[in-house]
């Protein structure tokens, strides 16, 4: 039947049947730290397939040992991302970051070099280039608007290519909305591989979540998601994802086991709640913020709207977009006429938009990147990849839309002046 419906159809059900919780429609939550086996071969049956010792015979499945290492409601959860993502398996965590992390260590050992885009979310700039760094991992970030050539100049030029070994890629960008051509990057993958050691790519797909692109389709051996976003939705839980074929996640599973940031029982039931409605909730989201940024173009107060919805028609960002995603997504970032004093002065004036740093959530959220998320990157760095004080990120709600364009509407009209080119402009 799975073959049969629809992702959206399926989560209903998926993965779980009444009669195993005298039938309760909805799995019950399992708040158990352990799990008892019938018999001691059973038990030694499944620590074999959870420590990696051997393969599952046909069939087979990793039997409940202990919560660290799985749950049903962690099971359930897992099997149903997958469906959107068209997965082999799927790895569930406590946070987004740890998601990120756990996959860059399991990947990764001193002396390999690691190929990133940028921009790229704060946090995981920071594990990059500074934590990976003193385990002897050596990095290099590429740009947007770079070739293919450019990139694979760029990595000669470490000195380290024969060590390439992952290649990470956040797209669309965060802040930016920047896209990062993924078949490209698979190109890449495969000129510096070799027949011992295959370069993997790891997509950070949160900002269109696993309804508006699926990049395993595209070239990408693992998607990762902070849960947090589009597939918690609600601004209540943290939680990420990393799916794959069933040989890595098994890896990432693994390590997992050992470092012990998987996800709750309850993280996983609040997400399987969210999951319900996840296609309803990103399609308004959509809707709207193709007002919003239709209204913030026109706005003599704005500058420059960043919206795949509004890339150049002759641009390689909009040959990217059309192959990659099939929606323009609900992140908008704006750069205001101005500096950090108009940008604040409109933040503070909101009233219905909410000054919060997250995204992806039912609420519309704002939020000043270079002072906020993207605070640690260097003042460089940040103005080579436009992070500058005049940007704002905006994410936008399920809330009605006429609604948002007012309160966006009234906070540009607090900021009576702002300073374009050494000239005041009065809006």
């Amino acid at each position: 039947m799975k073959e049969l419906l629809s992702p959206e159809s399926l989560m209903m059900t998926h993965g779980y049947e009444p009669a195993w919780s005298e039938g309760a429609i909805k799995a019950p939550l399992f708040m158990t730290s352990t799990f008892t086996f019938n018999t001691a071969e059973e038990g030694k049956s499944f620590f074999e397939l959870a420590y990696g010792l051997r393969e599952k015979e046909q069939e087979e499945q990793l039997g409940l040992i202990y919560s660290r290492i799985n749950n049903p409601n962690l099971e359930i959860l897992e099997n149903r991302l997958c469906l959107w993502d068209k997965a082999d398996d799927c790895a569930v965590f406590e946070s987004g970051m740890s998601a990120i992390s756990t996959t860059l260590l399991e990947f990764l050992s001193p002396g390999d070099l690691l190929l990133f885009s940028s921009p790229t979310y704060g946090g995981t700039d920071h594990f990059i280039n500074h934590f990976l760094q003193k385990i002897g991992v050596h990095a290099v970030g590429f740009y947007p608007q770079e070739s293919k050539a450019e990139i694979i100049q760029r990595i000669v030029e470490t000195g380290h290519s024969k060590q390439l070994a992952h290649i990470y890629i956040e797209t669309p960008a965060n802040p930016t909305n920047a896209l990062i051509d993924i078949k490209m990057c698979k190109e890449i993958a495969q000129h510096f591989s070799t027949a011992e050691k295959e370069v993997l790519i790891s997509v950070d797909n949160t900002y269109m979540g696993p309804l508006w692109s699926n990049p395993l389709q595209h070239g990408a051996d693992l998607v990762i998601y902070s849960a947090t976003k589009y597939i918690g939705g609600h601004s209540d839980v943290i939680a990420g994802a990393v799916l794959g074929s069933d040989k890595l996640i098994k890896r990432v599973k693994t390590l997992r086991t050992f470092l012990g940031n998987m996800a709750s029982p309850h993280t996983c039931w609040l997400l399987l709640r969210s999951l319900e409605t996840l296609k309803v909730r990103m399609e308004q989201q959509a809707r709207n913020a193709k007002d919003l940024a239709r209204f913030l173009a026109g706005h003599p107060a704005v500058e420059w709207v960043c919206f795949l919805g509004s890339l150049d028609v002759s641009s390689r960002a909009y040959r990217i977009y059309k192959e990659q995603y099939s929606s323009s997504g609900a992140m908008i970032s704006f750069y205001i006429k101005g500096g950090e004093k108009e940008a604040f002065a409109f933040l503070n004036a909101l009233k219905l938009i909410k000054l919060a740093v997250s995204l992806g959530s039912t609420e519309s959220l704002v939020q000043h990147p270079a002072s906020m998320t993207h605070i640690g990157l260097c003042p460089v760095l940040k103005a080579r990849i436009g992070i500058t004080d005049s940007l704002i990120r905006l994410s936008v709600g399920v809330e009605n839309s006429r609604d948002l364009i007012w309160d966006i509407n009234q906070a540009l009209g607090v900021v009576r002046s702002v300073a374009v080119n050494d000239e005041t402009i009065c809006v």
